[in-house]
């Protein structure tokens, strides 16, 4: 394996323990709403990300010309993150969990049509396989109600968002340090954001546990999880990144049983080993 892919692949794992704590954290952040929950998180990591560059000397610093870009790029993001959580307003975790880790197949399309980056032909079948794995994991649920359509329309909203976030933060690999493109991107995704947060805002919400919530998955599932996430994309092919992240979802049901007394069921159990036996095949 090349040093560049090793590397990659070994900061998206890192990248997968810190953001694989946000599902659970988000939910102690309740009743705040997504759109609270979602901008707190962008602006506690840009405030992170731009500590961490001014402590290493290097200011970030972008091209009034490029402005128009960031603008997209934070609205890909802001659309991400907070229709991720939005979704769970509508439609069930097993749904919404199964549609937005969908999101390989989009790395992978978008990283073809817009970088010309390839995967051998073979390893779509490991994609197939971490797919279907993902939906062992988290199972199926046989209704669908009108409502359950808007939450499904959400999470695969996310996975696309998800798709296209992945395949931008390699394209900006030659153009911008990695911490200079995080903040940019966090920062306006925060002002994209607050203003429905405020729409939405509950002041009798923020206790201490909210705060501390907001503090962690802003600092360790976005400003480090996702900094290093993008990390890894800079140095290897998005989809092989991606499928490292889909391994949130494994990190959510341990943190779920752990935590929250959600013990993983025989399903789950049979697709984290389907999803990481893809990843595998996908790797080699």
């Amino acid at each position: 394996m090349q040093p560049d892919r090793r590397r990659a692949l070994q900061l998206a794992v890192l990248a997968v323990l810190c953001f694989s704590t946000a599902p659970v954290v988000l939910i102690w952040a309740d009743p705040l709403s997504p759109y609270e929950k979602s901008a707190w998180r962008m602006l506690i990591a840009a405030v992170v990300v731009i500590g961490l560059a001014w402590v290493q000397g290097r200011t970030p610093r972008h091209k009034r010309q490029d402005a128009s870009k960031f603008v997209i790029f934070g609205l890909v993001t802001a659309v991400h993150f907070l229709s991720f959580v939005a979704a769970f307003n509508f439609t069930s975790i097993a749904h919404t969990l199964t549609l937005c880790y969908t999101a390989p197949i989009f790395v992978t399309l978008f990283s073809a049509m817009f970088l010309k980056e390839h995967i051998q032909a073979r390893k779509y079948v490991g994609i197939a396989v971490v797919v279907v794995g993902i939906g062992v994991l988290v199972g199926f649920e046989p209704a669908l109600t009108p409502s359950m359509l808007i939450g499904d329309g959400l999470a695969l909203l996310a996975a696309v968002a998800f798709g296209v976030y992945s395949v931008m933060g390699r394209s900006q690999r030659e153009l911008y340090p990695l911490l200079t493109y995080a903040f940019g991107v966090y920062a306006v995704a925060a002002l994209w954001l607050i203003p429905s947060a405020l729409a939405s805002l509950t002041p009798s919400g923020y206790g201490l546990q909210q705060i501390l919530a907001l503090l962690w998955v802003g600092i360790v599932s976005l400003a480090v999880g996702h900094t290093l996430y993008n990390a890894a994309v800079r140095r290897a092919h998005a989809t092989y990144a991606n499928l490292i992240a889909t391994q949130e979802i494994t990190g959510g049901v341990i943190l779920g049983a752990i935590f929250l007394g959600q013990m993983p069921t025989a399903n789950s159990i049979a697709g984290i080993v389907i999803t990481l036996l893809g990843i595998i095949i996908v790797l080699l």
